[in-house]
């Protein structure tokens, strides 16, 4: 327990990585939104795609805590399973702080009408029919998603190499097209559009934490050949 502590302040010792950083570019992407937004002419809301800017960001820290992070760690004489544990700690902690800003966002935007412009980056209807709590889940699942998705990703590499990786990518990705093709030739997209709906963005984001669990299990198998 004490060295899977240890992790957590390794992880986070440089705070640039979990909050400068994400604080630099989640305040850039609202402050180019609104200005696109003031330029757009006409009352309606306006609705962009600013907000997910940190959530890729969070993509490359799965990846530097696993190729940065990790070798320095074995320095430490830190098991694998400590650092392991320690990181996906580290990365629930951060999903959690991002997700608190965006309803902090979402805040602001309710306050000022969407910083007087009627624009709006984190108060998306879709995603708060749930209530500020239900935005919370999205957001922290969103944050951890993109994380252990870089994570595992820079597991595989750093076990089987880049041959693997990219096997791997390309199965991923030939296996979407296959549910794709699957879907428009049983002309099913009407029920995956109502299913959708049905689950609503909590329902989407519970089954993210699924796939986050899977991913997770996945890396730590992985990682058990991982070299520094």
């Amino acid at each position: 327990m004490r060295r899977t502590l240890s992790v957590i302040r390794l992880q986070l010792i440089n705070r640039q990585t979990f909050v400068w950083v994400p604080l630099i570019i989640l305040g850039s992407a609202v402050v180019i939104s609104v200005l696109i937004y003031a330029m757009i002419p006409g009352d309606a809301p306006k609705y962009g795609g600013g907000g997910q800017a940190p959530l890729w960001y969070f993509f490359a820290i799965g990846l530097s805590a696993m190729t940065l992070t990790f070798p320095f760690s074995q320095a430490m004489s830190v098991t694998r399973r400590e650092f392991f544990i320690g990181t996906l700690l580290t990365a629930i902690l951060g999903s959690a702080l991002l997700g608190v800003l965006f309803l902090l966002g979402g805040a602001i935007e309710l306050a000022t009408n969407g910083y007087g412009v009627n624009g709006w980056v984190f108060h998306l209807p879709w995603l708060w029919e749930a209530g500020p709590l239900g935005a919370f889940v999205v957001y922290f699942t969103l944050a951890l998603f993109f994380f252990v998705v870089g994570f595992t990703g820079a597991t595989i590499y750093k076990s089987w190499g880049p041959m693997v990786l990219t096997i791997v990518g390309v199965a991923l990705a030939l296996l979407l097209v296959g549910v794709v093709y699957l879907v428009t030739r049983l002309e099913l997209w009407g029920d995956v559009w109502l299913g959708i709906l049905d689950l609503g963005a909590v329902g989407l984001a519970l089954w993210g934490l699924v796939v986050v669990a899977v991913l997770s299990v996945i890396s730590f198998l992985a990682f058990r050949r991982a070299t520094p």
